[in-house]
């Protein structure tokens, strides 16, 4: 299978539709089954590609996304992060905004990156490649430009800057676009077999229309330009307004959600591959098997070339349901 979802992201015909992810995928059942925690897995890079691998251990999912959260690039930039070292079942979180203005951004990332464990998740990147990567495709998750500025940046004085100053704002995201493509290709050489970039903060279904065309969509080309194939865009939310777009930013592939009709995405994206749409809360979460039987066949039915889940797993997914999705 991993030859076969190389060889779809290549732009090759392939003879099945593959179920598999680019997005974080650990259970807790995995993560008990390799005696972590999940605060604990951001720190040591062989406990991440132990969780990392985990969901194909135990359900065969042909796929392992790394890092295992969206705020990395944040904390190179010198953000701190909440890890919730109490226990709580939470992925890591910006604690507070480290700019005032996107004025700011520009100058400081060109000389002050380098933070952070960037570094220690090329490291667990070549792990997962040693333990499994003959068998599997690896993901390296970046958050896009619109994201990453809103875990850096005030929000009512970037809001504002938008409306008054939008060129200052898009030369951020540019910037921004630029430092995510640099850590992509390092991601890329530590053995990463395509990049996903997470857009979650900046889908059309949240921000509206008319912001994600002026402010997200640049900057998403911009990157996804920047960065070396393949390259799968992942958004979030309602896109429908907004689906023509997706096409244009120039990734190989594009992953929606249970929010975006699939035939609707099919028909506006045309030769762009397209991946999707299983709800992971009320699907793949709370759902029985037989819905997720139901909404593998219906992505497939639709159109998807690739079924995914439509965002990152809920850690407590059950295995069985993640097994029905793989057929």
């Amino acid at each position: 299978m991993r030859d076969r979802i190389l060889s779809l992201l290549s732009g090759q015909k392939i003879d099945t539709i593959p179920a598999f992810s680019g997005l974080i995928h650990i259970s807790v059942e995995g993560l008990e089954r390799e005696g972590l925690k999940l605060h604990e897995v951001h720190h040591d890079a062989r406990k991440m590609a132990r969780a990392a691998a985990s969901t194909f251990k135990l359900t065969g999912m042909p796929s392992a996304t790394l890092p295992l959260d969206l705020c990395a690039p944040a904390e190179a930039l010198g953000a701190e992060l909440n890890f919730y070292e109490d226990g709580r079942l939470q992925f890591p979180q910006v604690k507070r905004v480290v700019f005032e203005s996107t004025k700011d951004i520009g100058k400081w990332v060109t000389g002050n990156w380098g933070k952070g464990r960037i570094p220690l998740i090329c490291e667990a990147i070549r792990l997962v490649k040693e333990e499994i990567g003959g068998e599997v495709v690896i993901s390296g998750l970046l958050p896009g430009p619109y994201t990453l500025l809103l875990y850096l940046c005030n929000l009512p004085n970037m809001v504002k800057e938008m409306r008054k100053e939008p060129q200052m704002v898009l030369d951020a995201l540019f910037h921004l676009a630029s430092f995510l493509a640099e850590i992509g290709k390092i991601y890329r050489e530590a053995g990463a077999d395509f990049i996903t970039i997470h857009d979650m903060g900046g889908s059309a279904g949240f921000v509206g229309p008319s912001v994600y065309e002026g402010f997200v969509f640049p900057s998403e080309r911009v990157l996804i330009e920047k960065l070396p194939k393949p390259r799968v865009l992942s958004v979030c939310g309602r896109m429908d307004k907004v689906l023509s777009l997706l096409a244009q930013t120039g990734a190989e592939a594009v992953s929606v959600d249970e929010m975006t009709s699939i035939k609707s995405a099919r028909e506006a994206v045309q030769s762009t591959l397209l991946f999707g749409n299983i709800d992971p809360v009320g699907i793949l979460w709370r759902g029985e098997e037989a819905q997720v039987v139901e909404a593998v066949t219906g992505a497939r039915e639709a159109g998807v070339d690739a079924v995914w889940p439509g965002c990152d797993l809920v850690p407590s997914t059950p295995l069985r349901n993640i097994q029905r999705m793989l057929g």
